[in-house]
């Protein structure tokens, strides 16, 4: 018996009018990309393990896809790590590479092996897939696209700036109005933990504090208590859970909450200024909002944080998200560098459109329009006027067989192909060719040119 077809968990196929939706998505990305000056770079799937690993917090390590070594990789492991079944000290011996979990420490690396051939502030764009061992839900899989822009070699506040209107021009594009785009800086939480008393936790405190929409208050409090934090630091946080008002009334309380904080006034007036500028310059449809929980739980951020949610009335985790990293290339030996980037989730974006409908009809697989095929006589005429539409951008398909019409009706039916055209004995005499609109049934017959303008 034949074995039933499957894929793994937290993939999928996509159909021609998912891929044309997709590629409308990621080229509208794109174009923004480019206007705002990225240039676009390409970075392998799998990246060296040492490369990936460490880099995203005790959590992102265990979400890495790692892949085995070539050959008998079980023959050159000790034999004690074996059957002690340590996957930490068996799996450096069996694994040497892994998938890469997302476009930012592999950006990283390309700036220090390629830091002799850029000019620094370097902006690059990336679209490509990334792999993370999550577990498959609503709007997470693990294989999905990320489409990534970042800037290198500049601590320019400016590029904040710039970050937050792409991420507007970009869902203003898509006509996703009603996008807010989530703003923090980590120098506001390490001054929170400083307040707290809690500075050396500081990684274990943002991990569990970003939580905070997803668990609750009371779970987010409980995962700080398990994780060392005294409950007497934890109540100090509630003003931190109940902040309310615009951004500027955010910031004046949490200016008198960190009043003794250096590192946090320091995130505050970062803050003020990425807000003032954007204030000034406008935004089309989105809305730059504080938000004092958002950490992103990522190691490697040090200054400003985003992350966008999708318009009310969609239940969808974040759709973007990204920050500063004052040192991230300093891993790979260059220090003093440092960069800010920001990244679309395709995935969900396109999800979210759809449960919108927000998706024009003009994006759809497949040709404009199907000549009807009557036998070859009729066939090589049609093919003269086949060749003639391309050339002047017509998506155009000629039926390869001269079988019956009404199966070849029900191809272009099925196909969401909008229009076909019969081209029998009697329109090869008047030289004119019969157009049906297949959505209307209405028929016309008009000369090929006219044709030709009908679709431009």
């Amino acid at each position: 018996m034949a074995q039933k077809p499957s894929i793994p968990k937290g993939t999928r196929d996509f159909s021609p009018v998912e891929v044309q939706r997709r590629q409308y998505v990621m080229n509208t990305i794109k174009h923004h990309f480019e206007h705002y000056g990225f240039m676009p770079i390409e970075t392998p799937s799998f990246e060296n393990s040492d490369t990936l690993l460490g880099k995203y917090g005790e959590e992102g390590d265990r979400l890495i896809f790692k892949i085995l070594n070539n050959g008998q990789y079980l023959s050159k492991v000790n034999d004690q790590d074996l059957q002690s079944k340590n996957e930490y000290k068996v799996s450096p011996q069996i694994s040497k590479r892994a998938l890469r979990y997302d476009l930012t420490v592999p950006f990283a690396r390309y700036v220090v092996q390629h830091q002799n051939d850029i000019a620094f502030p370097f902006k690059r764009y990336q679209i490509q897939p990334v792999w993370r061992a999550d577990r498959p839900q609503h709007g997470r899989f693990q294989e999905f696209y990320q489409c990534d822009a970042d800037v290198v070699g500049s601590d320019s506040l400016l590029q904040e700036v710039e970050l937050v209107k792409l991420y507007d021009a970009v869902f203003s594009d898509l006509k996703l109005d009603g996008c807010t785009i989530k703003i923090n800086n980590r120098k506001i939480l390490a001054g929170i933990a400083q307040m707290i008393g809690a500075e050396d936790q500081l990684i274990d405190f943002t991990v569990a504090l970003d939580k905070l929409d997803k668990i609750g208050a009371d779970k987010v409090k409980e995962e700080m208590v398990q994780k060392g934090i005294s409950e007497t630091a934890i109540e100090k946080l509630n003003p931190v859970f109940s902040l309310q008002g615009d951004f500027a009334t955010k910031l004046q309380v949490m200016r008198s909450l960190l009043s003794e904080s250096e590192i946090g006034l320091k995130g505050i007036e970062e803050l003020e200024f990425i807000n003032h500028k954007v204030v000034k310059l406008g935004l089309k449809s989105a809305t730059l909002d504080l938000d004092i929980t958002l950490a992103r739980g990522l190691n490697y951020y040090t200054g400003c944080i985003f992350e966008v949610a999708a318009p009310e009335g969609v239940k969808m985790g974040s759709i973007g998200g990204g920050g500063r990293y004052d040192d991230l290339t300093s891993m790979f030996g260059l220090k003093n560098v440092s960069g800010v980037g920001i990244s679309f989730g395709l995935d969900r974006i396109y999800i979210v459109i759809e449960e919108l409908g927000l998706f024009p009809d003009s994006v759809r697989a497949g040709v404009d329009v199907l000549f009807i095929n009557f036998g070859d006589k009729e066939a090589a005429h049609a093919m003269d006027l086949v060749f003639r539409f391309r050339d002047n951008g017509i998506k155009t398909e000629l039926y390869p067989e001269a079988t019956k019409t009404n199966k070849q009706m029900k191809y272009a039916d099925r196909n969401q192909i909008p229009y076909v055209i019969l081209l029998g004995e009697d329109e090869m005499a008047a030289g004119a060719l019969l157009l049906k609109n297949m959505e209307t049934g209405e028929q016309e017959l008009l000369q090929p040119e006219a044709v030709i303008e009908k679709f431009k």
